[in-house]
């Protein structure tokens, strides 16, 4: 017995939601992270709320349709967590040095929300 050919539709992705930010934000960010040195690891300064806030990037999140989660430290060591909506995201990446550089640098972007 033959099985029919089920032409199942895919799921359009919407570029404006979360998620497909959250993927090109990982890419950017690792793609800066992978002409850095091993002394040095992403950092951001996120440049809207009037002062200079620096942190060091460890990961990022999503809550689909529109905030993205970044999450990191300050050059202290206090634990940073910016909610953003995808419509205001403005930040510049630069290096910074490594708060950890005994530990191995890894990868941002495996934790995933929705």
């Amino acid at each position: 017995m033959a099985v029919p050919n089920l032409n199942m539709p895919t799921i359009p992705t919407n570029p404006n939601h979360a998620s497909e930010f959250y993927e090109r934000l990982v890419k950017m960010i690792n793609d800066f992270d992978d002409n850095l040195d091993s002394s040095h690891e992403v950092g951001m300064r996120l440049v809207s709320f009037g002062q200079t806030i620096q942190f060091h990037v460890e990961d990022l999140g999503y809550y689909n349709p529109s905030l993205i989660r970044f999450y990191g430290k300050t050059d202290d060591g206090s634990d940073i967590e910016l909610i953003q909506h995808v419509s205001q995201i403005s930040f510049l990446l630069m290096a910074v040095k490594r708060l950890n550089p005994d530990e191995p640098k890894r990868k941002i972007g495996f934790s995933e929300e929705e």
